[in-house]
């Protein structure tokens, strides 16, 4: 266990970077955002951690957008994320560095990773947290997220442990304007891996002919559950989704009866969502459900039963049946497309 000495010790505030096919992830400047908040409430410096290959042109953008330093990983076997490699070289750091906050994006890679580096530092670590403040005398990151299905917050504290490690809902922190003129320091950082991280090897990367859904990033979803009637019905809601310029969500009964991919599901076990604008079509509104978008900004609900739960958080809540509203819908919004 830490002991007071030891976590008196530790400084910064980090915040993993994460990129793909050459561009930060969103969710990486909605951390910049909010760690930059932090940082400056501790009167520390912001760092971001870049792992990759061939990544250093982002180090610049990254220093843009609120970061002090960027510690960069370069190395053949970080071109492509891996739970081993990236955990190795970022407990090496932590332990060397002694941040007293880590964030990571509670996304797919994050959720994956962020457990494991917790583990190995003998540290704490909340998950999905929607709301970030530092209690100034204490020195104390106060991580608040959803519990008991989104029915209450929790707020939690690692007043013994550090560095203080939370996962971050995407899409509910705001991301900071760039700043071209900014300066910082990128600093390179060695690569230390052996036999022992090399667990698994990707021998080749298979893009899907279809682009794979990212609800966890969408600004518009379209939901459909059991109300939608079949699997095949469920195009009304793929055309509404079109014009709208978003994501097919479902809820879990739709992909238990097969009528729609997992990589659907919107809920407590499925992906936690919050865009500008969730239509839930058919949808009753189950506490599971309701856990993994009822922080979307704008909640529209077209329900044919008027007690269904989910008209009660709606912003939008319509009483019909979904198979005559969304038509209508879809084709309002292509008429004001070509009469705007």
């Amino acid at each position: 266990m830490a002991t007071q000495k030891s976590v008196d010790d530790y400084r910064g505030v980090w915040i993993l970077a994460e990129h793909r096919e050459g561009a930060l992830r969103r969710v990486t400047f909605e951390l910049l955002g909010k760690g930059r908040e932090l940082a400056d409430a501790l009167g520390v410096e912001l760092v971001a951690v870049l792992l990759g290959q061939t990544v250093a042109g982002l180090g610049q953008e990254l220093i843009g957008y609120g970061a002090d330093i960027v510690l960069l990983a370069e190395h053949p076997e970080l071109e492509h994320y891996r739970t081993d490699t990236y955990a190795r070289v970022i407990v090496e750091q932590a332990v060397q560095r002694k941040p007293e906050v880590l964030l990571i994006g509670a996304t797919y890679l994050g959720r994956d990773l962020a457990p494991r580096i917790a583990k190995r530092l003998d540290t704490g670590l909340t998950a999905d947290c929607t709301q970030l403040s530092i209690d100034a005398e204490k020195r104390l990151l106060v991580q608040t997220r959803p519990a008991f299905g989104g029915n209450i917050m929790a707020t939690i504290v690692t007043p013994d442990h550090r560095p203080q490690m939370a996962t971050v809902r995407p899409h509910v922190m705001k991301a900071p304007d760039r700043d071209a003129d900014r300066k910082g320091e990128i600093i390179q950082i060695p690569v230390h891996l052996d036999d022992k991280d090399m667990r698994v090897k990707v021998l080749k990367v298979v893009k899907e002919a279809k682009e794979s859904v990212n609800l966890e990033e969408a600004d518009v979803i379209v939901a459909g559950g059991k109300g939608v009637g079949t699997a095949e019905r469920f195009g009304v809601l793929e055309e509404l989704a079109k014009e709208l310029g978003g994501e097919l969500g479902a809820s879990r009964d739709v992909v238990d009866a097969g009528w729609i991919p997992s990589t659907h599901q919107v809920g407590q076990t499925g992906k936690t969502v919050s865009p500008k604008l969730y239509v839930a079509c058919g949808i009753s509104g189950a506490v599971q459900h309701m856990a993994g978008m009822r922080s979307s900004e704008v909640i529209v609900a077209i329900n044919k039963d008027p007690a269904a739960p989910i008209l009660q958080i709606a912003d939008c809540a319509i009483v019909g049946d979904l198979h005559e509203v969304v038509p209508i819908l879809t084709k309002k919004l292509r008429k004001h497309k070509s009469h705007p």
